[in-house]
C-alpha cells in the first residue's frame, strides 16, 4: 500500500486476522490445502519502526492502543500496531466518496471500533452490519454454559467523507413484486398509487406557493399541495402522476404511480441473518472463508461500475472474486501465493462467457506516480520510539513522539557515534539537564542530588 497513489480506491473490504490466538490450516485435499497463518501475536511480530510511526502520525489511535494494552495487555497492543498502522494507509489511497468494510469478531471488535475512530474519524461512521454467520455455540459444557453463543460477525462501516456512495437496498422476490406493484398502467408498467405526497399536511404553515390551481384542481387540502406548480407539471409529464375520471360520474381524480422501473430495492438494515456461510462448491477449505453473496451484497451497495475495489487481506479471493462478478476493478494483497491459484481458478470457475487469463501478479512494490515526497517513517527516533515503547531512558515516563529527542549516550563530543546503538531517546527536560554528559555521569549526579 505503500506504493498506491492516494485516493485511488473507492471500495476496500478487509477481513484480517483477529487476535484469536489460533493457528488455521486449510485440511489436505481441499482447493486451498497448503494455505495456513497464525493468528497470535506478541511485540516480536511487529515492526519496531511501525510503532513509532503510529505515535508519528495518529496520536489519538496510539492513546486508543495504550488503553488496550492497559486493559487487556500487550498481545492486543502487538495486534492493534499492525492493524493501525495499514489503516492509516488505507485511509490514505481510498478515495473522497470511498467506503471501508472492516469484518471483525467479538475478540477485538470493540478496540477496532475505537482505532476506527482515531483513524477515520468518529463522524465517519456509519454503521455496524451484524452478520448472522452459524448456529449459536456456548463456550464450556452443555450443563454449564459460560457465555451466550457467539454466531455472529461485526463488519465496521466507514466512509472517507460525508460524500459516500451507498445504496442499501436489496432485490424484491418475484412474490413480493407482484404484492407490491399490483396494478398496471395502459403501456403494461407495473405500479402501485400513492396520493401520500399530493397534498400537504395540516400545520406546515401557510404556504401560497402550494395553493394554486392545475388542470382543474384546485385547493384540495387547507393547506395546499405538496408540490410546487412547476414540479407536479414536470412529474404528470413524466407520467408518474395520472388524471383519472369516472365514466359513470365524471368526477375526475389524480393519482401518483409509484414505478416498479424507479424502484430503488427493498430496504436493506444493518442486521444481516438472510446470508449463511459458504457452502457447497463455493467452499474452498480456507478456514475463514466467507460467502460470496456477502461479499456482493457490499460491493454493490458502495460502489459503482468500472470503480476499484480493494481487499488488503485477500485470503481465498472471495472479495477479488465478487468484484469481478459485479464487473468492478479489483486489486488483493496476500502473503500466501495460495490467493493467486484460488482467484484464478474461482473466477475461471464462473462460466461466464468471456476468456480469463489470469490475474496479474506484481511481487514487487509498486511507485508512486502522484508525489515525489515519500515521507519516511524508518528514521532512528521511529525505531526508538518502537523499541522503548514511548518512554523516556532518563524519567521513564511516557511521552508523545513530538516531545522526545534523540539523545547520544556517549556524546559525540566526547567521541561517541551515530551508530544506533548509542542513541536512545529522552524527554525535552531529560535531555536539557543531561546536556553533554555521559548517561552514566548524568544518572550518578542524578543520585547524589537526590
Amino acid at each position: 500500500m505503500r506504493g498506491m497513489n492516494s485516493e485511488s480506491v473507492d471500495l476496500i473490504y478487509l477481513d484480517p486476522p483477529f487476535n484469536s490466538n489460533k493457528t488455521y490450516e486449510a485440511p489436505i485435499g481441499s482447493k486451498a490445502a497448503g494455505a495456513a497463518f497464525k493468528d497470535a501475536w506478541t511485540l516480536s511480530d511487529i515492526d519496531v519502526c511501525e510503532h513509532g510511526e503510529l505515535a508519528d502520525r495518529s496520536p489519538a489511535a496510539h492513546s486508543v492502543i495504550d488503553a488496550a494494552r492497559a486493559a487487556h495487555g500487550k498481545s492486543m497492543q502487538s495486534y492493534l500496531i499492525f492493524m493501525a498502522v495499514r489503516l492509516l494507509e488505507m485511509k490514505r489511497i481510498l478515495s473522497s466518496e470511498g467506503s471501508i468494510y472492516l469484518h471483525c469478531d467479538p475478540t477485538a471488535n470493540q478496540y477496532l471500533k475505537l482505532l476506527m475512530d482515531a483513524i477515520f474519524e468518529a463522524r465517519n461512521y456509519r454503521s455496524a452490519v451484524v452478520w448472522k454467520r452459524a448456529t449459536s455455540k456456548q463456550k464450556g459444557s452443555q450443563h454449564a454454559p459460560k457465555s451466550w453463543g457467539t454466531n455472529t460477525d461485526i463488519i465496521l462501516f466507514y466512509s472517507k467523507t460525508d460524500a459516500l456512495k451507498l445504496r442499501p437496498y436489496g432485490k424484491l422476490t418475484l412474490e413480493e413484486r407482484l404484492d407490491k406493484f399490483r396494478h398496471v398502467d395502459e403501456n403494461g408498467e407495473r405500479y402501485y398509487p400513492d396520493n401520500s405526497h399530493i397534498w400537504s399536511t395540516p400545520g406546515m404553515g401557510d404556504r401560497p406557493n402550494l395553493c394554486y390551481e392545475w388542470r382543474g384542481f384546485r385547493n384540495p387540502h387547507p393547506s395546499g399541495w405538496r408540490l410546487s406548480k412547476e414540479r407536479l407539471e414536470e412529474e404528470y409529464q413524466k407520467g408518474n402522476f395520472a388524471i383519472i375520471e369516472d365514466p359513470a360520474t365524471g368526477q375526475r381524480r389524480l393519482e401518483r404511480r409509484k414505478y416498479e422501473r424507479d424502484y430503488p430495492g427493498k430496504p436493506i438494515g444493518n442486521l444481516w441473518d438472510d446470508i449463511p456461510p459458504a457452502m457447497g462448491d463455493e467452499r474452498t477449505g480456507y478456514p475463514t472463508q466467507k460467502p460470496l453473496a456477502l461479499l456482493e451484497r457490499i460491493i454493490r451497495a458502495s460502489s459503482g461500475p468500472e470503480d476499484f475495489v480493494f481487499d488488503p487481506f485477500c485470503g481465498c479471493a472471495t472479495a477479488l472474486v465478487a468484484a469481478d462478478n459485479l464487473g468492478r476493478q479489483w486489486a488483493g494483497i496476500d502473503l500466501s501465493p495460495k490467493a493467486v491459484e484460488l482467484v484464478n481458478t474461482r473466477i475461471a470457475e464462473q462460466g461466464r462467457e468471456r476468456l480469463w487469463k489470469g490475474a496479474i501478479v506484481r511481487e514487487d512494490i509498486p511507485q508512486l506516480t502522484d508525489t515525489d515526497e515519500v515521507p519516511d517513517y524508518r528514521t532512528h527516533k521511529h525505531r526508538l520510539y518502537g523499541e522503548q515503547e514511548g518512554i523516556c531512558k532518563g524519567c521513564d515516563l511516557h511521552f508523545p513522539f513530538r516531545n522526545m529527542t534523540i539523545d547520544h549516550e556517549l556524546p559525540r563530543a566526547r567521541g561517541g557515534t551515530d551508530h544506533y546503538e548509542n542513541l536512545q531517546l529522552l524527554c525535552g527536560a531529560c535531555n536539557s539537564s543531561k546536556g553533554d554528559r555521559t548517561m552514566a555521569e548524568w544518572r550518578a549526579a542524578q543520585g547524589c542530588s537526590g
